[in-house]
């Protein structure tokens, strides 16, 4: 999934390059109709998730999954496009889609890792217990607007416990219900808000490419 998504993403950036005027540009019908790369991916999707159902034996079993997971990264790659439903790829929009892909590859390490971050040996209370500290804290990462630290604190918990102690995202759950409109700790959370975003915002740009403005 990752290796489909950075080869589309990377492929994306190289057809708008003037540098490199040889590379293959998008599909488009005798119509004109521009056909997404997202179009292949959920057909591959479907194809390979279909075979897998009928358990078939190795190493079909492993093509298939392999070829699930390159339509699982071309679909991710245009996620934006399906959740605005217009060509939101190069827009500021279009940013979404690293999101995507960043959420469903700590979702897919947690799966196999089989959602355990501690012992099985230690008994069944000592289990539930630790269950309960950890998505406690992963939620409240979430409600402090953390998504990305919630997700991935379900596998490695001091990654939600630094979320959940750390100031909210202004506009999230957490912040409209818990600062108070002019209060020092909301000013202190935006500043810091903008400071991350701008962060963020680079490793985005390096992955998938600066936007371009507004969609045409």
């Amino acid at each position: 999934m990752l290796v489909s998504f950075l080869f589309i993403r990377t492929s994306a950036r190289l057809m708008r390059s003037p540098k490199v005027p040889w590379w293959p540009g998008s599909v488009t019908t005798e119509g004109g109709l521009h056909v997404h790369h997202l179009v292949f991916g959920i057909v591959l999707m479907l194809a390979t998730g279909f075979a897998l159902a009928l358990q078939p034996a190795s190493p079909w079993t492993e093509i298939f999954a392999a070829g699930f997971g390159i339509g699982a990264g071309l679909t991710l790659d245009e996620y934006a496009l399906w959740l605005h439903l217009e060509d939101v790829y190069w827009a500021e929009e279009g940013r979404r889609s690293v999101d995507a892909v960043v959420i469903a590859a700590l979702l897919g390490g947690l799966l196999l890792m089989g959602f355990l971050p501690f012992s099985t040996d230690d008994g069944a209370l000592p289990i539930v217990l630790t269950m309960v500290v950890v998505l406690a804290l992963s939620a409240v990462a979430i409600l402090k607007g953390k998504i990305v630290m919630g997700v991935a604190g379900v596998l490695f918990p001091i990654v939600s416990l630094i979320g959940a102690i750390r100031l909210a995202k202004p506009g999230s759950f957490w912040a409209e219900r818990r600062y108070e409109p002019g209060s020092r700790k909301l000013a202190r959370a935006s500043k810091r808000y903008v400071r991350h975003t701008k962060r963020y915002q680079r490793f985005q740009d390096r992955v998938a490419g600066a936007p371009e403005g507004p969609p045409a």
